[in-house]
């Protein structure tokens, strides 16, 4: 793998056993709305701004009380919305509050963590003389009394960070935008982002509109809120305020487009007909200028696949990088076959664009390991929490850009979910030592006049062995001029607790010739006969043949 695979030196630290990632716990699909009518905008538009307004009151009530929460808060709170919306509208904001919160309180304890490493590192190599040398396990002083004095002043600032977000946490305050941090900023800085006034109000607006809601197993095509039928009409329970605008009967609006999911519409059919729970959300792509409708629904929970039966026709290991994904095929023994393949992937760009890629990079991934017939695939399970931090690799900017833009998370999440249709399994694995050990055991032995082995693809075999349970790494070699081999190609084999391993060679009846290869002739069994060092044939008087 690239940067962050565990390949630190010194103590090594114990090797996680591999398992099989589980499957995905829900669908989402979504398609567009094409052919709306004015009148559907203008009340897409005003049902979006009315629970906007509804969902934010309702998340400023919910960060007051803090860790004083409580179920019947939570029913007030919905008692509250319903004369403003509805019941199910209602029942829909506050749970969508209550997501929002516990992210954000996740988000809060991931900060923390992150300002704890940073003050860590910093106390520690300030504790160290200016200029002493670093190692691979530790980093050393820093390298001038400027250094050491910005470094002491940036440790009061994250102490004081520090603090404030411990406070916060321990009060139950947690800080959330409502349309995002990222595009609340962008606001300060339009002409970096070129990005009119006008423009940016309306993507925040968009972003802040709420259209959602839960579906309902039971119900009238499994939700009674924003509801489509098998023909692919939509239509949408109004708030009350809004009901004066419905065209349909029971203070409904039924939009004049038909939409049909294209992935997985067959399986939303059989659900829509069955009546089971199925949510949308409805929002608008404002760079577009395009609305789009997602379903989603939950998968009940499968049991996972064994491993032993996962691997019984080889495995791909892939290691992953900034710019690709490394793989190569293993049999049953552990053993690279073919040649290895590559799927490179640009990450520069919007999150979209970066989704796509990896999308994209996966399903070529996936559509070779169907043309091997190879049942499982074997990734890293990677995470950097604790390399991300800017005290860490201090002026190394580039390398930290570069780790902080690999979406590890993204990557196994998303082959799951993909792999889970083709029936091939995800087998993660530890990281600790796969790129060292890979170049250092199997990087030159695959490399040969045609073909240059990469320190990837050789970590790709490494992941690959770890996840059939085979060591990384190969068989030893021989002692050079031992006088069975002459530093031959034969390798060592049995451990020593394997029986019969000092036992001699089987004896094969038949003439002793040049063409009988060792250990094959009628003395193959007979170690006096053979003359070695150390046996008692050494011993016996040499007489010369009469003849």
């Amino acid at each position: 793998m690239g940067p962050g695979g565990g390949d630190g030196v010194g103590e090594l630290r114990s090797i996680a056993p591999p398992f099989v990632a589980s499957g995905p716990s829900g669908v989402a699909v979504r398609t567009r709305l094409k052919d709306l009518t004015p009148d559907d905008e203008k009340v897409l538009r005003l049902v979006g701004a009315h629970l906007r307004s509804l969902a934010s009151k309702d998340l400023k009530a919910r960060c007051r009380d803090g860790m004083e929460y409580s179920g019947e808060a939570w029913a007030v709170r919905k008692r509250e919305l319903t004369p403003l919306s509805s019941s199910r509208w209602a029942g829909s904001i506050t749970k969508a509050t209550h997501d929002q919160w516990a992210l954000a309180r996740r988000g809060q304890l991931a900060h923390i963590q992150n300002l704890e490493a940073g003050v860590r590192t910093i106390e520690d190599r300030l504790s160290l003389p200016v200029g002493q040398k670093g190692t691979k396990k530790a980093p050393g002083g820093y390298r001038s009394r400027r250094e050491w004095h910005a470094k002491s002043r940036r440790l009061r600032v994250l102490q004081d960070r520090l603090a404030a977000a411990r406070a916060d946490r321990e009060a139950g305050l947690v800080h959330v935008v409502r349309g995002g941090t990222c595009l609340a900023r962008t606001r300060h800085h339009l002409e970096a982002a070129q990005l009119t006034e006008s423009t940016w109000r309306g993507r925040w607006e968009a972003e802040r509109w709420f259209c959602q809601a839960d579906g309902e197993s039971g119900k009238r095509y499994g939700n009674e809120t924003i509801r489509v039928s098998p023909d692919g009409e939509v239509s949408i329970k109004l708030p009350a305020p809004l009901a004066h605008l419905a065209n349909s009967p029971h203070g409904r609006y039924v939009l004049g487009c038909q939409v049909a999911f294209a992935h997985r519409g067959e399986e939303w059919a059989d659900r829509v007909a069955a009546n089971r729970a199925i949510a949308y959300r409805i929002h608008l792509d404002t760079g577009r200028d395009r609305w789009y409708v997602t379903a989603s629904w939950q998968l009940p929970p499968t049991p996972a696949l064994p491993i032993e039966a996962a691997l019984a026709h080889g495995v791909i290991g892939v290691d992953m990088n900034a710019d690709h994904l490394a793989a190569w095929r293993l049999d049953t023994h552990g053993n690279p076959t073919g040649t290895p393949r590559r799927f490179f992937y640009d990450l520069t760009g919007t999150a979209e664009h970066c989704d796509a890629q990896v999308r994209h990079a996966l399903t070529r991934l996936l559509h070779w390991a169907r043309t091997c017939g190879v049942g499982a695939i074997a990734v890293e399970d990677l995470h950097f929490t604790a390399e991300k931090t800017r005290e860490k690799h201090g002026r190394k900017k580039r390398f930290r850009q570069l780790i902080s833009g690999m979406p590890t998370g993204r990557l196994r999440a998303r082959l799951s979910s993909m792999a889970d249709q083709t029936g091939i399994a995800v087998i993660a694995v530890d990281p600790a030592y796969t790129s060292r050990w890979g170049a250092q055991h199997w990087q030159k032995p695959l490399t040969t006049t045609t073909r240059t082995t990469t320190r990837h693809e050789a970590a790709a075999v490494a992941i690959g062995r770890r996840a059939q349970g085979h060591p990384i790494r190969r068989r030893t070699t021989p002692p050079p001029h031992d006088q069975s081999d002459r530093v031959g190609h034969r390798t060592v084999q049995a451990r020593p607790g394997v029986p019969g391993r000092e036992e001699p060679r089987p004896r094969i009846p038949g003439p002793r010739t040049r063409s009988v290869g060792a250990g094959r002739g009628a003395n193959a069994g007979n170690q006096n006969a053979q003359h070695r060092p150390g046996r008692s044939a050494e011993q016996q008087s040499w007489q010369q043949d009469s003849q």
